[in-house]
């Protein structure tokens, strides 16, 4: 029978801790968007907002934002499916891109963005 001295169970311990700090951790490294995820997210906003879809859709956004992982990796499965109907390297984009979790919040403010009223030009603040 293998006997465990203080140090080595502390050893052991710490390795274990070490492994586990990250195992559940919400934060990722900062991830730039790329001009083709940007240029993805701008038609997204540009089809809601012109569809006069910009408030429904935020609140859907807003609602399913925590499960955009689930989203994405959901999107990967029925990729075989989807193809059939959609571009598969979009697909593949859109599911990337949900798996992020500031996307959402970057098409919500696009689609505010755009959907606030403009102010006609020329006319000045009285």
């Amino acid at each position: 029978m293998t006997s465990f001295s203080k140090t080595s169970l502390a050893e052991t311990w710490g390795k274990v801790r070490a492994e586990l700090s990250h195992a559940f951790s919400t934060g990722s490294k900062v991830e730039v968007f790329t001009i083709e995820d940007l240029a993805l997210l701008e038609r997204v906003a540009d089809a809601v907002v012109t569809r006069g879809m910009a408030a429904p859709a935020t609140v859907f956004l807003e609602s399913l934002g925590p499960m955009n992982f689930l989203g994405s990796q959901a999107l990967y499965f029925l990729t075989p499916i989807i193809e059939w109907a959609f571009n598969v390297k979009e697909v593949e984009q859109v599911a990337r891109l949900l798996e992020r979790r500031d996307t959402i919040s970057r098409l919500l403010t696009l689609i505010e963005t755009k959907s606030a009223p403009q102010a006609p030009q020329g006319a000045s603040a009285q």
